[in-house]
């Protein structure tokens, strides 16, 4: 190893943490570090050591064969409340789109609404399910088994419905200027709706 310890911790903690809830498999860290696998496996050992202190919020996991940054579950309490507070309770036009997205196409994976939105999604998603207005619901078949995201309970509470197909139905064959119109009421919606919370 060129670098230090310390540098490769660094290193592997800022790709972990931009990976977001997907996290990195030792295959993808081994190519992206171009480091030997024991290597990895000791930044990966030598970094989960340093979150087990009781100053650190975070800790390194293993989900899937998948490496990810998640918050330590003796701090749940908090999060709820900051969750829950109610400086939190609007959503961006980022989120509201996104979510707009996994509610009428859901199942669905991150790439897919990406794909729609034409831009990333990962704040959004990150907002979303800590809102608890989507969760994952499953993986999808195929490589790499992204993450499948649907609504929740919580989501039909928040916007009064009693199930998915009061949803306002999508316009199959319509133009871009009324496609937008609705779009605009749908979003519009959605924010006196969190407003009122």
């Amino acid at each position: 190893m060129a670098l230090g310890v310390i540098e490769w911790n660094s290193i592997v903690e800022a790709l972990l943490f931009a990976s977001g809830d997907e996290g990195l498999s030792l295959k993808q860290l081994t190519i992206v570090l171009e480091l030997e696998e024991q290597e990895v496996v000791d930044i990966l050992n030598e970094l989960s050591e340093n979150y087990k202190q009781k100053d650190r919020g975070i800790e390194l996991v293993e989900v899937a064969g998948h490496f990810q940054l998640t918050t330590k579950k003796e701090h749940a309490s908090y999060l709820k409340k900051l969750v829950e507070s109610p400086a939190n309770s609007s959503l961006s036009q980022a989120a509201l789109e996104t979510l707009a997205i996994v509610a009428y196409k859901q199942p669905i994976t991150r790439a897919e609404i990406e794909e729609i939105r034409g831009v990333k999604t990962e704040r959004p998603i990150q907002t979303l399910v800590s809102k608890i207005l989507i969760k994952e619901v499953g993986r999808a078949e195929g490589t790499g088994r992204a993450i499948l995201y649907g609504t929740t309970k919580e989501f039909l509470e928040y916007f009064g419905l009693k199930s998915m197909k009061e949803l306002p139905p999508l316009p199959e064959k319509a133009d871009n200027e009324f496609e937008q119109e609705e779009a605009d009421l749908f979003f519009e919606k959605f924010n006196e709706t969190l407003e009122e919370l």
